[in-house]
């Protein structure tokens, strides 16, 4: 093709795009194009409807297919719009959380995983009933279910929002409507192959989204950056890309070691003690290609979030060449759409937001429901044909939870989504990093019976301390509350203990799972 043929098509796909980039049909029909693309995903990886296949994945995915995919799983519609938009003021403050999690997912991949497959565990919190027992069992899945159930709503929250605002709004539909159909979506690709298909989905919908990202910097770059400037140079000569603040510990939450040992926390808590993410990893085909998967995942992550931030950046930027007013969640998606860019921005932003809406809220209904029926139902003793029509009935009972959460939840979501999700997290994730901090660093048991009521307490301190803490001592909490939450967890476990010890630190018998 000549360069004058390529440059025509060109043209003219740049002038059907700008005449129609805003209209409300257009972006309806690429959202179903791309629910096209999940659902022939679906079909061929869920023609194996079995229990097997949707809790587990037969055991055989490709460890480099979950690690891409997690990327996605990871960051979600919150870090696709939030984090660009959180860089006002908290500048790249994020990236000393980012390094935390570095070491936070080696103690992953050298301490949980090796347990995880060593029990052959299909829900992780099954762990937690051999070696304390049926309470702490029971409490430790239901805070898992709280805790999931509240971070995605708010993450599928933050999209539906933006997808309603440009899409559906215009023509008059309800913002419950928006929701309604956003999950229904989600239940037609995943009901039958579960995880399964959730392995491939993921990697289709990450590589959406860092291609959104990556347009968008590339045309953004061109806009604002002189022929002669480097990329590279024009972000770190930025005013907001300062990475490291040592000074002032107890008021700044921006603070290098508030940032970094949340970090490794938060990694822990909400990967490595979380079904979701954990269920992805235990779909590869041995401990050695999960443990690759954790590795190549962990490191990429970090480039991954460079690029996020360095968006937001550009974004303010540009936003200020314009005298836009916008900032937090709405600054992309007001720039994207507005006009003022390439209409491509617009295309592939409509493709991004959609990925990172249901990158994570897929996996979630799917973790949610293997949870309740191993963990609460503990169905694996029924016959197979009775498991196959509790998951059925499970799957959709967490789907018509869910939007009564993201509904109900309206009235109340803060400006930036990010920080109230690491917030609830710290307050829920909390005793699960006790219970298991205190069941792999000791051999005690504990009087069972006792630590649901150490499990609620924990939190309950905590969001006293937090409350309290500037007036008491002077001290601002960031995400730091979640290992806080977790010490106060295991002291209090270490209260209830029995004076004799067990060698049931990791139990020698495996589950029988369904």
């Amino acid at each position: 093709m000549s360069p004058y043929n390529f440059v025509s098509l060109r043209n003219i796909a740049d002038a059907i795009l700008n005449r129609t980039i805003l209209s409300p049909v257009l972006i309806f029909g690429l959202i179903a194009l791309y629910f096209g693309c999940l659902i022939v995903i679906s079909f061929y990886t869920g023609r194996d409807d079995s229990n097997e296949s949707f809790f587990k994945g037969n055991r055989n995915s490709p460890w480099y297919v979950v690690a891409f995919g997690m990327i996605g799983a990871s960051l979600s519609g919150v870090t696709f719009i939030s984090v660009p938009g959180w860089v006002d003021g908290s500048q790249f403050s994020y990236l000393q959380t980012v390094f935390g999690y570095l070491v936070g997912y080696g103690i992953i991949a050298l301490v949980l995983l090796p347990l995880y497959y060593k029990l052959n565990l299909t829900s992780i919190y099954t762990y937690l009933g051999q070696r304390f027992g049926s309470n702490t069992y029971y409490t430790g899945a239901w805070f898992f279910l709280v805790s999931r159930l509240l971070g995605s709503a708010f993450r599928l929250y933050v999209v539906a929002d933006v997808l309603h605002f440009l899409v559906l709004q215009p023509f008059g539909v309800p913002f419950w409507a928006t929701v309604a159909g956003a999950l229904l979506l989600i239940m037609v690709y995943t009901n039958k192959g579960g995880i399964k298909t959730i392995v491939y989905t993921d990697t289709l919908q990450t590589l959406f989204m860092l291609l959104a990202v990556g347009f968008t910097i590339f045309i953004l770059k061109d806009k604002l950056l002189q022929p002669e400037q480097s990329f590279v140079c024009y972000i770190v000569d930025s005013s907001q890309s300062q990475v490291f603040f040592w000074d002032n510990f107890g008021s700044d939450k921006r603070h290098f070691a508030k940032q970094f040992i949340s970090g490794i926390f938060l990694a822990i808590a909400m990967t490595g003690l979380d079904q979701d993410m954990m269920q992805k990893n235990l779909t590869c085909k041995s401990l050695h290609d999960a443990q690759k998967n954790m590795f190549w995942f962990s490191t990429s992550l970090i480039v991954v979030n460079v690029m996020f931030l360095s968006l937001g950046i550009l974004l303010y930027d540009y936003a200020a060449s314009l005298g836009l007013a916008e900032t937090g969640d709405r600054l992309y998606p007001a720039i994207a759409m507005g006009g003022t860019l390439s209409p491509w921005v617009g295309f592939f932003f409509i493709f991004g937001l959609t990925a990172a809406a249901y990158s994570s809220a897929d996996s979630t209904l799917t973790s949610l429901t293997t949870s309740f029926c191993i963990d609460i139902l503990r169905f694996e003793n029924q016959p197979k044909a009775a498991q196959y029509r509790i998951r059925k009935r499970v799957h959709w009972g967490v789907a018509v939870v869910m939007f009564l959460v993201i509904v109900g939840s309206r009235p109340f979501v803060s400006k930036t989504i990010i920080e109230t999700i690491f917030e609830i997290a710290g307050y829920t994730y909390g005793p699960l990093l006790g219970f298991f901090a205190f069941g792999l660093l000791t051999k005690k048991q504990v009087r069972d019976k006792w630590v649901p009521y150490i499990a609620v307490l924990s939190p309950l301190l905590c969001f006293l301390l937090k409350s309290f803490s500037t007036q008491w001592l002077g001290y601002t909490f960031s995400f730091e509350l979640l290992p806080l939450n977790g010490f106060i967890t295991f002291i209090g476990m270490w209260v209830l203990s029995k004076s004799e010890n067990t060698s049931a630190t990791h139990p020698s018998k495996t589950t029988e799972t369904p």
